[in-house]
């Protein structure tokens, strides 16, 4: 079985990825795929339409035109974090499943042709086995029940199993390692992460490693990436590199300039663009993200990195309250979340009259919202380039290069925050 998964898992035969009209039963019911049916190259189609209709006109502003979308080249199988919503079935039983679109209900759903497939042959058999266990799945109504949810993460280097559980006591944890483990010797790492809350969100910020290190590493685009079980990292790993050596190739390094990389992360795109520049200071708010971070700068011996746990739009907002002598940022790298950035975000970097800015969009609404700002405060759009980075939805990862129109004319800042804000230094 594992054996035939494995070999399932590669890229999906020519003939394959030009019928996409699959014989799929949870179209329109999962709320997983809204382009379900449609074939790819018209999927494409609609969504260079759907960035148009709202970035369009302050792109025509600017005189720059949207260029064609960055499609995939083998559109299935590219989901490496797996996510399984549980329901309580006949006699202890689980089914696993995806919600019902916009609601909780979960729609029972045994294979996926946009997840790998390894992460669906094992959620699938920790299903079976939790009857064996006595484990009782949650009910979110009531709040009564211990497993709530089943992940894996899967990367180059390894797979991560994490069990979401509502309480820390997981009886016979031991035994459920070594089964699950007989089954998948490829896993990794098994991890606990308990989630007590009364809540929509999947994990809790409590992790228990019941076997390995408690992440998996990632290599791409020649260098390692450690990923946690609630570190942000792209899905599309085949996308991801074209998306980064994009936004590279838009920030049009020369080795000398001063980067600052905001809302990082867990540092990615910041230490991709490192070698390349003068120096990287990585901004973000999430303190698991920034150790992540800094792990991955040391494990790559890149030099020239510093990572800074803060809220992008307060440190932005320092930098150009403090006029001082320093470092000037010449580049400005921006992957905000879905909701985008935040006006006085913007009115910052005005403030500091940044030359050039990257910004990564994965919300084509928001970013037409702070595109339209950015141009109000004396910037101008220069390039525009959607990549594909979800196949078969409807969202659209976009990288847009602004400049300023007075690039002369920044500020050099040099900023400080106190003992409440961690600043993580990798420097010579």
């Amino acid at each position: 079985m594992r054996k035939q998964t494995r070999r399932q898992n590669g890229p999906a035969p020519a003939a394959e990825q030009k019928n996409t009209k699959w014989n799929c039963p949870y179209a329109g019911k999962c709320g997983g795929c809204d382009y379900a049916g449609m074939p790819y190259a018209g999927q494409l189609k609609r969504k260079e339409a759907f960035l148009r209709e709202n970035i369009g006109a302050v792109c025509r502003a600017c005189h720059c035109r949207i260029e064609p979308i960055l499609g995939a080249e083998d559109p299935f199988y590219y989901r490496n974090k797996v996510h399984a919503a549980l329901a309580r079935g006949p006699k202890g039983t689980a089914i696993r499943g995806i919600y019902r679109k916009n609601t909780h209900h979960v729609i029972p759903v045994r294979g996926c042709l946009l997840e790998d497939r390894r992460a669906d042959a094992i959620i699938e058999a920790v299903t079976e086995m939790i009857p064996s266990f006595k484990w009782k799945v949650y009910d979110e109504d009531t709040g009564v029940g211990l497993i709530r949810h089943i992940m894996v993460r899967t990367a180059s280097e390894g797979i991560m199993l994490i069990l979401v559980t509502a309480v820390p006591q997981l009886p016979g944890k031991n035994n459920f390692v070594k089964a699950i483990r007989r089954q998948f010797p490829e896993i990794t790492t098994i991890v606990q992460n308990i989630n007590s809350r009364r809540t929509s969100m999947v994990l809790g910020d409590r992790n228990i490693v019941l076997w390995g290190k408690g992440t998996i590493l990632d290599r791409s685009l020649g260098m390692d990436f450690r990923i946690s079980p609630s570190a942000f990292y792209q899905v599309n790993a085949r996308q991801t590199k074209k998306l980064y050596r994009l936004a590279r190739e838009m920030a049009g390094l020369t080795g000398t300039e001063h980067v600052l990389d905001a809302y990082c992360g867990t540092g990615t795109i910041g230490m991709f663009m490192a070698p390349f520049a003068g120096d990287v200071t990585g901004v973000e708010l999430n303190r698991h993200a920034v150790k992540d971070a800094v792990a991955n700068a040391r494990s790559n011996h890149i030099r020239n990195i510093e990572f800074i746990c803060a809220d992008a739009t307060e440190f932005l907002q320092a930098c150009a309250a403090n006029r001082l002598e320093g470092p000037a940022f010449d580049v400005l790298c921006m992957d905000p979340p879905r909701t985008g950035s935040t006006p006085e975000f913007i009115r910052a970097a005005s403030a500091l009259a940044i030359p050039k800015i990257v910004y990564v969009s994965c919300g084509p609404e928001s970013l037409a919202r702070d595109l339209k700002e950015f141009c109000r405060c004396g910037y101008r759009i220069t390039r525009v380039v959607p990549v594909d980075m979800f196949p078969f939805t409807k969202d659209v990862e976009t990288v847009v290069l602004l400049s300023h129109k007075d690039p002369d004319s920044h500020i050099h800042v040099k900023v400080e925050f106190g003992e409440e804000k961690t600043r993580c230094r990798l420097i010579k």
